[in-house]
């Protein structure tokens, strides 16, 4: 798998090439800046890109341009967007779009290395990786709708899916059995009202009515 990386501080641009080289990835390209990022992208073909939110020249949302630019242009390739802190609106922004080979993170995530290297494999197969904040934030937004239907443990369920777990990675998260995940994600899709579709489509329409984006 091939990655590369668009980062303005030095050193943990360092520390990422070092973390993507252990799980495997060959970083063909590492960057400052969105710009250079794009060509790097034409030029390299990588399967990923991991790019900050805020770079220059503005240090304002030239990582998430570029995310929505990439998801646009080249949607083989996977992105995993980091940020120093929780940009709501840039989250729902990227999250109305396809959420496979997406991933959005808090920098501090970096330091919990073997955590970080399970989200980078994830959002790289084609799965999605989100940040437990930013789905309690995106939450906090949200009033009474069908949501409220739901029992705290097909809430805690439902949160786990938003993170991108599969079922195993939720029953291994909440210490529970495989088959009572699968029982709680039918209550989940049943008490939310969603239209009769293939599961994996209903899981991401569940999935986006949680965080306010569908």
């Amino acid at each position: 798998m091939r990655a590369v990386i668009a980062e303005d501080s030095v050193l943990l641009r360092v520390g990422l090439v070092k973390v993507l080289e252990t799980a495997g990835f060959e970083v063909v390209a590492e960057t400052g800046d969105a710009e250079a990022l794009l060509a790097a992208v034409e030029l390299h073909r990588p399967d990923l890109a991991v790019l900050d939110v805020r770079m220059p020249p503005g240090y304002t949302d030239e990582g998430v341009r570029a995310a929505l630019d990439l998801r646009a242009r080249r949607p083989e390739v996977a992105v995993l967007l980091l940020s120093q802190y929780v940009e709501e609106r840039y989250a729902t922004d990227l999250l109305t779009g396809e959420t496979a080979g997406f991933g959005y993170l808090l920098k501090q995530r970096v330091a919990d290395v073997e955590e970080f290297i399970d989200a980078l494999r994830r959002v790289a197969a084609g799965g999605t990786a989100l940040d437990p904040q930013v789905v309690s934030q995106l939450l906090m937004r949200r009033h009474s709708d069908p949501l409220d239907r739901l029992t705290p443990r097909e809430r805690d369920v439902l949160a786990s899916m938003a993170e991108g777990r599969s079922n195993a990675g939720i029953a291994q998260h909440l210490v529970v059995s495989e088959s009572a995940v699968a029982k709680h994600i039918n209550s989940i899709l049943a008490k939310l009202d969603l239209p009769k579709a293939d599961a994996d489509h209903r899981r991401v329409l569940a999935v986006l009515r949680f965080l306010g984006v569908g």
